[in-house]
């Protein structure tokens, strides 16, 4: 079986955007950024998730400000008593404030992945991958003044997201998932929410889990052998994992995944500006493929995605990328 490599979603930035947020510099950033990835060679391209990019809001690359700032029953102007009360939630001490405060019913609102899709499907006629950020991970930056049950306001995101990715055509559409990782105990209702927004999804069905990579700093603390229960009854085609950064110590774990659900490796570490070399990741994906056994291994990656880095950096690893992967492959 052959490997595909591919990236986890972000790309640095081009820094026209910056001070030109027109369609027309959009589409030659969003340009840009899949033809990068074309001469990297990289199987599987994204727009760099470049679509939902914002100026007030570039440390996280509109991973979650593009969400719940456009979907209806969320205020995203909030009091200090808003505050105060987002901040008893021990598990989110990296974000000052929350994302915005749910005060009704959760809808769609202007919120329209079926466009930013196709804006990016018209510039490449390489095989896509679009990102969207999942139910859990929304459901935890947010004050919830409405549903008061977090397991109900995570469905509720869930089937508002479902409907919209059930517009998306990509080849491989993503949840993304930063906060699981340290809070297992959240797996019942997590679960329930992520495979609610799997099952909208036409194309092959993935989920990028890490441990979190705000202004390229680890967030979460937690093992993968705790998360397994979890990774295994996702209703997922492969898994989009953080394996670089912490070392592949852990792989043996993932002989207990289930055979139905293949694994992406992240053998690219994007918190570290060294650029690996071909042979380095071809390395890693021996040392995996011996402890999780020949055929598991679906596609190679990053950790996650690359915006904090500087483009030099992130092309530089997409080209190491591709050469490890065919280097292990033989080619």
């Amino acid at each position: 079986m052959t490997i595909k490599t591919t990236v986890v979603g972000s790309y640095p930035t081009p820094h026209w955007l910056l001070g030109d947020t027109s369609r027309t510099a959009l589409r030659d950033a969003i340009m840009v950024v899949l033809k990068t990835q074309e001469l990297a060679g990289i199987d599987v391209v994204a727009d760099g998730e470049l679509n939902r990019f914002n100026p007030s809001h570039p440390e996280t690359n509109g991973m979650i400000e593009y969400f719940v700032s456009q979907m209806d029953g969320i205020r995203t102007r909030f009091s200090v008593s808003d505050v105060d009360r987002f901040r008893q939630d021990a598990g989110l001490a990296y974000r000052a404030e929350p994302a915005g405060i749910v005060t009704g019913e959760i809808g769609e609102g202007t919120l329209n992945l079926g466009r930013d899709y196709e804006f990016t499907r018209a510039l490449t006629r390489s095989p896509v991958k679009f990102t969207c950020t999942g139910p859990h991970m929304l459901t935890k930056v947010l004050t919830d003044r409405h549903y008061l049950k977090r397991e109900t306001l995570c469905m509720a995101i869930a089937d508002a997201l479902r409907r919209q990715l059930e517009r998306v055509g990509a080849d491989v559409v993503q949840i993304d998932e930063a906060n699981i990782s340290g809070h297992p105990e959240d797996r019942e209702w997590a679960l329930a929410g992520i495979n609610h927004a799997l099952a909208g999804i036409k194309g092959e069905k993935a989920v990028h889990v890490c441990f979190g990579n705000y202004g390229g700093q680890t967030v979460q603390k937690g093992l993968w052998r705790e998360l397994m229960p979890f990774l295994n009854e996702l209703k997922a085609d492969h898994l989009v994992l953080e394996l670089a950064r912490r070392g592949f110590g852990e792989l043996a774990a993932f002989r207990d995944l289930d055979p139905r659900i293949g694994l992406g490796l992240g053998v690219v570490d994007i918190k570290d500006n060294a650029i690996e070399s071909a042979d380095l990741i071809a390395e890693r994906m021996e040392a995996a493929q011996r402890s999780v056994g020949s055929g598991r291994i679906r596609y190679v990656h990053p950790d996650c995605g690359f915006w904090m880095l500087q483009r030099s950096v992130a092309d530089g690893k997409m080209r190491a990328l591709v050469a490890g992967r065919n280097l292990f492959e033989g080619r």
